[in-house]
């Protein structure tokens, strides 16, 4: 039986963490939207307002994966909540049950931090993951879609604030 152990990544782990972003991105057929840097991760994840935390999971004492995870805020719920950002687990060690590891980390982190909720997006055509995470319990929100903003769409809204009277 596999020895799996979760830890908070460290500043020493950033290049393993963008290792980690870069094959998630493979994996969901996004490599080309991947610009983070080491220097980039190492101020969001460690400078003096962290952005996000990460948990590296190993297995063996190998790299295996990661979820990295953000507070939210429910205005309804009057409390902030967990957002799951990235869950990956390299092939290798897929089926090992180290996805339902980090995932069960993450929920009682929301229930010991006092969170409203724990909450994330999957990509429609990921049946794999959709499947796991119905298997947690996670149920889908129909009626809610995701809506972004970026790239040259973002400065252009931000140029308005200037406009605005």
């Amino acid at each position: 039986m596999s020895a799996i152990s979760l830890r908070p990544a460290t500043p020493a782990d950033i290049p393993l963490v963008l290792s980690l972003i870069r094959d998630l991105a493979e994996y969901e057929r996004l490599s080309h939207e991947v610009v983070a840097t080491v220097a980039d991760l190492e101020a969001a994840l460690f400078g003096p307002r962290p952005a996000a935390e990460v948990v590296i999971a190993e297995c063996d004492g190998q790299a295996a994966g990661f979820a990295l995870f953000f507070v939210s805020f429910s205005t309804f719920l009057g409390k902030p909540g967990l957002y799951l950002e990235d869950l990956y687990v390299r092939p290798d060690f897929r089926g090992r049950g180290i996805g339902r590891r980090l995932m069960t980390h993450l929920a009682a982190l929301a229930v010991e931090r006092g969170y409203g909720r724990f909450e994330w997006s999957v990509l429609d055509w990921n049946a794999p993951a959709i499947a796991f995470y119905r298997s947690l319990g996670a149920r889908p929100m129909g009626e809610w879609t995701v809506q972004r903003v970026d790239g040259q769409a973002l400065q252009a809204l931000a140029a308005q604030a200037s406009q605005a009277g």
